[in-house]
């Protein structure tokens, strides 16, 4: 399967990146589990990762917003055996990365993957 490299927009499942020109100020450096970084943990245990080796994710206020720094070209991939999304390469850079919502009669939710 081949890595989809984008410019300024990508989406995978219910995870939406946004290329910009830097880190906001106020933001918390996430801390990796062991090799990889858990860009965002799917309710079925089928997470979305990357490499930490070149790859620094931050935190912030709001629970559907977090910022990666990537450092090298690293891909981003899906951990499922089937019905998985295609990996997405990021060239170096900023990116801003939102967990999707939907509305459900009680509000928004996080959308699950």
């Amino acid at each position: 399967m081949n890595n989809v490299l984008f410019n300024n927009t990508a989406a995978q499942g219910d995870v939406y990146f946004r290329k910009v020109s830097n880190l906001p100020e106020g933001v918390k450096k996430v801390v990796p589990e062991g090799t990889k970084l858990v860009v965002t943990h799917s309710e079925t245990g089928h997470n979305h990762v990357m490499g930490a080796e070149f790859a620094s994710m931050y935190e912030t206020e709001n629970p559907l917003v977090c910022y990666l720094y990537i450092e090298q070209p690293t891909a981003l991939e899906h951990l499922r055996t089937f019905d998985t999304h295609t990996p997405i390469m990021f060239d170096k850079g900023v990116y801003e990365v939102r967990r999707q919502r939907e509305y459900v009669p009680q509000g928004f939710r996080k959308v699950e993957d």
